[in-house]
Order: C-alpha cells, then sequence, then structure tokens
C-alpha cells in the first residue's frame, strides 16, 4: 500500500452518492472548493479520534471506530442546530494498518455520513505509530440562527436528550448517533445548547460559565439501564444534548428536565442542594 494507490482508493469510497450542493469541487486538487449561500453562517468543528486514547483495536471494528471518528464532529453541528455538509478525513496510519483496514473505516464513515447527507470531500494521510485520525465537519445554520452555549437565563429550565451514562455503562463501545435533527428543532426556541461529549456535570459547568449563571440539578436523571449515577454524571461519550429552555416553552419530545438556572457564581453547579465538582473526561489529566 502507497500514498498514490490509497488515495485512490479513498476517492473512489468518498465520491458522492449525489449532487452535493455548494460543493464545486472535492477530492482530486489541492483544496475542496465549496460556495456557500449568503442567506447562511458556516459551522466547522475538527476532533481526533486516538488509538488507545478513544478507542482500541481489541474493542472496535474498522468500521466502528470510522463511524465514531465522524460521529464526535456531527454531535458538535448538532449542538450548533446546524446541518452537517461535508467532511475532510485526515489518517496518520500505524503500522498494523492495512488496505482493508482502511477501507472498513470508510465503511464506517459512510454508513453515517449517508444517514446526515455528508459528503467527504478532502484529507490527507501519514505514518505513525498508533493510528490517529483527524476528522473536520462542516456545516451551515442560517445566518444568525446558531445555538452557543452562552445564552442560558436564571429561570430556564435544564433539558437533556436521550440517556446518561449509555456509553461508560457500555465501556464505550456503542455507536453514538448524533442528535442533528433534535439541533435543527432547537433553533429559535433553546437559550444554549451544546452536545454531551465529556460528561454531565463538565460539561453544565461549562454551559454555566460562558452565559454566566449557575445551575441547578434537580430532577432524577433520564440513566441507561443499570448506569451508576457515577456513570451518568460525570462518564462521557453520550453524545446527547445539553440545551436550556425558557421556563412555559414547551420543549420537544426527545427533552427530560433534568434542573434549572440560577443566579450565583458562573459555573457553579449544584445536586440536592450540594455542589457538584465539574468531573468528566479530560483528555490532558
Amino acid at each position: 500500500m502507497n500514498e498514490l494507490s490509497l488515495i485512490t482508493a479513498i476517492r473512489r469510497w468518498s465520491a458522492p452518492k449525489a449532487a452535493a450542493p455548494g460543493l464545486v469541487a472535492g477530492i482530486g486538487d489541492d483544496c475542496a472548493i465549496i460556495r456557500p449561500r449568503p442567506s447562511e453562517d458556516l459551522l466547522f468543528t475538527t476532533d481526533f479520534l486516538i488509538e488507545d486514547v478513544h478507542f482500541t483495536r481489541a474493542e472496535y471494528t474498522g468500521i466502528d471506530t470510522g463511524w465514531k471518528a465522524l460521529a464526535r464532529g456531527l454531535s458538535d453541528i448538532a449542538a450548533m442546530g446546524g446541518d452537517a455538509r461535508y467532511a475532510l478525513v485526515s489518517l496518520a496510519l500505524a503500522p498494523w494498518c492495512c488496505h482493508n483496514y482502511v477501507r472498513d473505516l470508510y465503511k464506517g464513515l459512510n454508513q453515517l455520513a449517508g444517514r446526515h447527507g455528508v459528503n467527504i470531500i478532502g484529507g490527507d494521510v501519514t505514518k505513525t505509530e498508533k493510528l490517529s485520525i483527524d476528522t473536520i465537519v462542516i456545516g451551515a445554520v442560517p445566518r444568525g440562527k446558531a445555538l452557543r452555549r452562552s445564552g442560558a437565563k436564571p429561570g430556564d429550565v435544564i433539558y437533556v436528550s436521550g440517556a446518561l451514562g449509555r456509553a461508560a455503562v457500555k465501556n464505550y463501545r456503542d455507536r453514538p448517533a448524533p442528535r442533528l435533527e433534535l439541533g435543527r428543532k432547537l433553533r429559535g426556541k433553546a437559550t444554549a445548547c451544546m452536545d454531551l461529549s465529556d460528561g454531565l456535570a463538565m460539561d453544565l459547568h461549562r454551559l454555566a460559565m460562558e452565559s454566566g449563571v449557575a445551575a441547578e440539578l434537580d430532577g432524577p436523571l433520564p440513566s441507561a439501564p443499570n448506569a451508576t449515577l457515577e456513570q451518568a454524571l460525570f462518564g462521557g461519550e453520550d453524545y446527547e444534548l445539553l440545551c436550556t429552555l425558557p421556563a412555559g416553552r414547551r420543549a420537544p419530545l426527545e427533552l427530560t428536565r433534568v434542573g434549572r438556572i440560577v443566579e450565583g457564581k458562573p459555573g457553579r453547579v449544584t445536586l440536592a442542594g450540594e455542589s457538584l465538582h465539574p468531573r468528566g473526561w479530560d483528555p490532558l489529566a
């Protein structure tokens, strides 16, 4: 396997299944070319997926790894209320990676991309000691309508989607399902939003810090079957949405109320009246 043959195969694996709106040129030139619409804002996010940090060879197939590499970025687009459009995938391949494994990576990438109308339009390849995948996802949102972390106000209600602790109770071997449709539903309704990648305790602290408010968790958490409270609060990698809505505003059915925003020290989170330490997944710890 050499660079030219691999890129030729990747170009074939990444070929758009249909015309991609706004895409002028994809893989083949030094850069992809995108022509944005004048009525929208573009969203850009990037995520690493690194062997023995985010996944292990023993527990993840190539297909699972490709799926997860894209899911992380798609979840960020969902948190902003956006539509996912394009992805660039760069691979630093370990010595054990073969042509068939890379093919399976792209199977996983394409399975998830196909569900959400995402086109893989470029990337890079090199080698390293352990497999590392850098995925850039580009999305769009109507101009001025992106959801942010910084809009929560005292009196707002805190909601989460889905079951917390799901990834932790499965030892992080599940396939995340990015909440893109729900994110779009929240446009114009949520005052603040972010995805739950590092655990509820850590991510709610971050949202409260950005909004300059405090938060109280005062309701039962929608925990996954067999998940402990520890896993629901601190487990991370659930890739659900955490958002706030004004009191009295009807929430989408996918959401469960877990607390409220209050005045107080920015970033302070309490559970049953006790301060909750902002602990969770920290890649540098």
